[in-house]
């Protein structure tokens, strides 16, 4: 076996598929092919993963992401359709909008670091699906909490993805789960999140998703993330994060994000993420911008 190769443990019965990302001695560094576990294996416990475990994982995979994305577009359409946007513009006697009235919309921006160059491609593209303006950075955990405290005064975002890999460890001879050294990376999360609220304290201001498989949830939150995972201390898949943050970027800030309507939609549920009640992102304004190449403008004279 080499570098690569996609595996899976038998001592956990094949659960989950992952790539060998390096081989030291008779053990080897794995990282989730479609969850973000890092883990490590003797090399005796690892067998190849078929071709026909593989497909059949990412099918699942695909069906389950193409659901959570038309649940989260027909939510969208829905709130569109129930805006009240006469509260925001002048409309009729009868409370309709005035239908020459124009408007555009200005969904929250996405911040996105990610311990995973693979992951970081598939939650661009779903941004990019989901019509959600992010701009996404490549960051191995360990630095994460100084690229937090240097990016986010430079991107400004209304909302920051703090995600990777992370796992509990299983070699520690007495585990607590609520320690931060029972983690491979939720101490570097935890680290972020901080910078992150050093940078700004509100929670309706910066929305902040932090956490992997398994993090510490409780101290996630404790340090300012406004959701994370895991409560549940399982797996959560690749993109659960992105649709948090795109259902944060699309919910007008005059309503609140609520996990229970998010949950349903995600790979892992409550379990794998959780948060407390924040303000959406989603602002409209007027007039709708004009084509500037079709204007005709008098010169002023000088």
């Amino acid at each position: 076996m080499k570098s690569g190769d996609l595996v899976v443990r038998k001592s956990y019965g094949g659960d989950i598929t992952f790539r060998i990302e390096g081989i030291y001695n008779d053990m080897s560094l794995l990282k989730g092919v479609d969850y973000r576990l890092i883990a490590d294996a003797p090399l005796e416990d690892l067998v190849s993963a078929s071709d026909t475990t593989v497909r059949r994982r990412t099918r699942q995979a695909q069906i389950k992401m193409i659901q959570s994305v038309e649940a989260l577009e027909l939510d969208r359409r829905r709130q569109k359709e129930k805006r009240p946007m006469e509260d925001v513009f002048q409309g009729t006697q009868n409370g309709s909008v005035n239908p020459q009235v124009s408007y555009f919309e200005v969904p929250g921006k996405v911040l996105h670091l990610d311990g995973d160059p693979n992951y970081l491609q598939k939650s661009m593209a779903l941004y990019r699906q989901l019509q959600v303006p992010a701009e996404g950075h490549y960051i191995q955990e360990s630095s994460m909490a100084e690229a937090v405290y240097r990016l986010l005064p430079q991107t400004r975002p209304d909302i920051v993805v703090i995600t990777g890999h992370d796992g509990v460890l299983k070699h520690i001879k007495h585990r607590d789960l609520y320690s931060l050294q029972s983690y491979k990376n939720s101490q570097n999360f935890v680290n972020a999140v901080k910078n992150a609220r050093q940078y700004e304290k509100h929670l309706d201001m910066l929305t902040v998703i932090a956490g992997a498989c398994q993090s510490h949830f409780e101290a996630l939150i404790g340090a300012g993330a406004n959701f994370a995972s895991s409560p549940g201390r399982i797996m959560i898949h690749a993109l659960d994060p992105v649709y948090v943050a795109a259902k944060a970027s699309y919910t007008s800030i005059r309503d609140t994000v609520n996990i229970a309507d998010i949950a349903p939609h995600t790979m892992t549920g409550t379990e794998g993420l959780g948060g407390v009640e924040t303000r959406g992102s989603f602002r409209v304004g007027m007039p709708k911008w004009k084509d500037l190449s079709t204007l005709q403008v008098t010169p002023s004279i000088v």
